[in-house]
Order: structure tokens, then C-alpha cells, then sequence
């Protein structure tokens, strides 16, 4: 999180409503670890990252969704390595991420 707090911080200074993605657990090899977080303002602004790819965008329409209905929720992605290989993901992880609006 310290990663994105200045801009965090900026945009509620700025009176933006902003939802956080935060990645609360892994399993087996993810690509950044528990704590990485993902940011994204009402008007589609996105700082940080947690996976990439698909993940981001999904992660993005999740964040979008908080900060409409207020609604927390936990989302998990995972891969097969057979799978990930197919598709050039590397990780074979999955990873757990707990999606929030920021009410402060």
C-alpha cells in the first residue's frame, strides 16, 4: 500500500471516492506478495498493481462495483500450471484479494 498512498491520499483530498483491492493471502507463488494493493477512483484512474492481465481487469470491475454499492467482498483468482503455461502465466498461484470502498 505504501506504494500507492500518496496518490491514495491525493485523491481523497481531491474529494474522489476510491476503492481498494488489497491481495490478503497466497498460495503456492503469486506475482507480488500479501499487502500489494490496487487502487481505482469513480473516474477509472487505477494506481498500483497485484497480478496483471486479466486479474487487473477483473480486480478493476470488482473495485468498480464497490464503490457503487458500498458492498466489501473477497475474490480469488488461481491457475493450474498446465494452464498457466498455455496462456504464458508462469505463477501456477492463486492468490486471495479482499476488494473495499474507502469510507474516510
Amino acid at each position: 500500500m505504501t506504494d500507492i498512498l500518496e496518490t491514495v491520499l491525493r485523491w481523497r483530498a481531491e474529494g474522489r471516492s476510491v476503492a481498494l483491492a488489497t491481495v490478503v493471502g497466497v498460495e503456492r507463488s503469486a506475482p507480488r506478495d500479501p499487502g500489494a494493493t490496487l487502487a481505482v477512483n469513480e473516474r477509472g484512474d487505477v494506481a498500483g498493481f497485484i497480478s496483471g492481465g486479466c486479474v487487473e481487469a477483473e480486480l478493476f470491475d470488482h473495485a468498480r462495483d464497490a464503490l457503487q454499492t458500498g458492498r466489501p467482498r473477497l475474490v480469488t483468482f488461481g491457475i493450474d500450471d498446465a494452464t498457466g503455461a498455455e496462456y504464458g502465466l508462469t505463477c501456477g498461484g492463486t492468490i486471495h484479494v479482499f476488494v473495499e470502498r474507502l469510507d474516510w
